[in-house]
């Protein structure tokens, strides 16, 4: 199993090579704000794990086994940052709480996390209740459901 590091290289690699069609030890280096030393001490690990094609001075290129897992660590990531978007966290915090959850999930929470988030989106155009009642809770610290029972009672007592 790979490291939350080894992930991270994985990922910025499938991402310069689809932005770019290719990546060298320097783009990755300023990807991940690391030296490229360090990039090439990796690339040897990843290389010799199968997940990338290492060429010194001249090119990194992902497996298939590579980009399996650079997928699915970016397949996570997306599902994190929806979820928490939909809780109401800003998406810049939900992308940064994302990333650090993202290693350590249990593949069962994921395909729930991803149900979920599925569910969500394909709702009618119109929120379910639940949904707005949470954001209104999260608004006012109020739970609707409290409110009506609350207006249930004084009516109730109105109207002895």
């Amino acid at each position: 199993m790979l490291g939350k590091r080894a992930e991270d290289y994985l990922e910025a690699i499938y991402e310069l090579c689809r932005e770019k069609g290719f990546t060298r030890v320097k783009d990755i280096a300023e990807r991940l704000n690391v030296k490229p030393a360090t990039v090439s001490e990796m690339l040897e690990k990843l290389s010799k794990g199968g997940y990338i094609i290492y060429r010194k001075r001249l090119f990194v290129a992902l497996t298939e086994k590579g980009r399996k897992v650079a997928r699915d660590v970016r397949e996570r990531r997306e599902i994190l940052v929806k979820f928490l978007t939909a809780l109401g966290i800003p998406k810049d915090i939900a992308e940064k709480d994302a990333c650090t959850i993202e290693h350590v999930l249990h593949s069962e929470t994921v395909k729930q996390l991803k149900n979920f988030v599925k569910f969500i989106e394909e709702c009618p155009a119109i929120s379910p209740k639940w949904l707005e009642h949470f954001r209104e809770f999260c608004r006012t610290g109020i739970h609707p459901c409290d409110r009506a029972k609350s207006e249930r009672v004084k009516r109730k007592a109105l109207n002895v």
